[in-house]
């Protein structure tokens, strides 16, 4: 089936906005795509940070005032365009009703508590890019959607818009990027959003906890369901703390429901030609990468040690990321002959703990809890080791940037983590990174200690960074299963 025409809906894309991983997805999946001949256009929430000079974002006249109506209430929506930067795919952003003129995405960054009105904000944020298409004339054979956020569209597609002809035969990819947000919100709110108040009772299609769930709506309505790595996909059904009591539900979708692993966009994240580093390196030229911690340990006001291993962590400062297990063992790991470096947010009280070590040890460990993406590429570069101790993760990228950046990961046992490292053998001349043997302080430790030891081993430790470097997770191989899905789909 040639030349496709499938729109990816978002309510985050890098470098426009962005909240987390599902960003840096969302822009590189589109690009794989557009890079096999299909047609790819993206849409999503046009929010008041987004600088519109810096994007050349334009105007289109018959995008300029959109009626969106929902349960009888009509909101105006403007739509302008623009280009994902270095590439072809053509990317609309969406403002409706004033919905997107606040300073955060999901989070009030005053109260640190989500808009109250997230419900409402991404149903328009739907309905108007469903609008806007037919204002377009543009009809998709795919809309592929991504998290609660716009769980909105297969939902509408088959209610309120189930006898529209533009959208007849227009089918809808569901992706779950992390079950831990599904969308919850009072029983009560499916009348703003135009969904069926009779299925938000037990044994409905929106019900789940005494709540209304956006997510479960999506998976009854969508054509097909994917997650972001097969572990996460086979963990959801088994695991009921993971799966967050939509395992069996999506267990029975069958075949209709499948784990592919996220790739990585190498033409952002690569250490022999990354902008945000100020000294490349490869593995043929390996000299940049200690350049790099150099003038990392600098900026963070940190002396640099030589031969003295750098471990970092970048991550939301939360329990489900184990940050909590790395606070256990702080004080063994600063007994060690390394530095430490944590560098995101998440938990205060877990944050204001693990910050009482820049005091306990200044010239070995600093927590920088201002996100900046900049600052992750220096980390990644300018890091010997990366601890990444989950207790679940559905996919997660870290790991895989820090292969590519010759850093060698440590990491857990769980989802994406375990489908992207592979164990090194005793001899360290086969696998990947270290493999926690469980989840606890000790093992993270013992793996610390591990790699430490390889690290003061230079032409066996050199061995292993041209090795890891080597590995390739680039986003073709992801899209071309995505490409299969999508033509399955549309077979049926």
């Amino acid at each position: 089936m040639d030349n496709l025409k499938i729109l990816y809906l978002a309510s985050e894309v890098s470098p426009f906005a962005i909240a987390g991983g599902l960003a840096d997805v969302t822009s590189a999946l589109p690009k794989a795509l557009k890079g096999f001949n299909h047609e790819v256009r993206l849409i999503i929430p046009k929010y008041k940070f987004i600088n519109e000079r810096k994007y050349v974002l334009r105007e289109v006249i018959r995008l300029r005032e959109i009626p969106v109506t929902i349960n009888g209430k009509t909101e105006i929506a403007s739509v302008k365009s623009a280009f994902l930067p270095d590439s072809k795919v053509q990317i609309y952003l969406v403002d409706v009703g004033g919905f997107f003129n606040r300073s955060g995405i999901y989070i009030d960054p005053k109260t640190k508590k989500p808009y109250p009105d997230n419900a409402e904000r991404f149903a328009y944020f739907s309905k108007a890019a469903l609008e806007t298409l037919k204002i377009l004339s543009w009809q998709p054979d795919i809309i592929h959607c991504n998290d609660w956020q716009t769980s909105f569209v297969p939902v509408y597609i088959k209610t309120v818009y189930q006898n529209d002809p533009f959208m007849q035969g227009i089918k809808t990819i569901f992706t779950i990027h992390n079950l831990t947000e599904q969308g919850e919100f009072e029983p009560e709110v499916a009348e703003k959003i135009e969904f069926d108040q009779s299925q938000v009772k037990e044994g409905g299609m929106f019900y789940k906890d005494g709540k209304l769930n956006l997510t479960k709506g999506a998976i009854h309505f969508s054509d097909f369901i994917t997650t972001v790595s097969e572990t996460y996909a086979n963990e959801i059904i088994d695991d009921d703390s993971i799966g967050f009591g939509l395992g069996k539900l999506l267990e029975e979708k069958g075949e209709k429901f499948e784990g592919i692993l996220n790739g990585v966009d190498y033409s952002v994240w690569n250490p022999a030609t990354d902008k945000f580093i100020p000294h490349t390196y490869s593995s043929e030229d390996l000299s940049g990468k200690e350049e790099n911690k150099k003038a990392l340990l600098m900026r963070l006001g940190m002396e640099y040690k030589e031969n003295t291993p750098l471990v970092s962590l970048i991550s939301k400062i939360t329990s489900q990321k184990g940050v909590d297990l790395v606070h256990e063992a702080m004080d063994q790991l600063m007994d060690m002959d390394i530095q430490m470096i944590i560098h995101g947010d998440g938990d205060r009280a877990l944050v204001k703990k693990l910050n009482e070590y820049t005091t306990k040890a200044p010239d070995k460990f600093r927590i920088n809890v201002t996100f900046d993406d900049k600052m992750a590429h220096l980390i990644e570069a300018g890091s010997d080791m990366y601890l990444f101790p989950s207790r679940y993760e559905p996919c997660g990228l870290n790991q895989i940037y820090s292969l590519k950046y010759g850093t060698l990961p440590i990491v857990s046992q769980v989802g994406g983590l375990f489908d992207t490292v592979e164990d090194l053998d005793e001899a360290a001349e086969e696998g990947t990174g270290i493999i926690l043997e469980d989840l606890s302080a000790e093992a993270i430790v013992a793996a610390v200690k591990r790699g430490a030891e390889l690290y003061h081993q230079p032409e066996k430790w050199q061995e292993i960074q041209k090795r890891i470097m080597a590995e390739d997770f680039s986003w073709e191989l992801s899209a071309k299963r995505y490409i299969d899905i999508y033509e399955r789909t549309l077979a049926e």
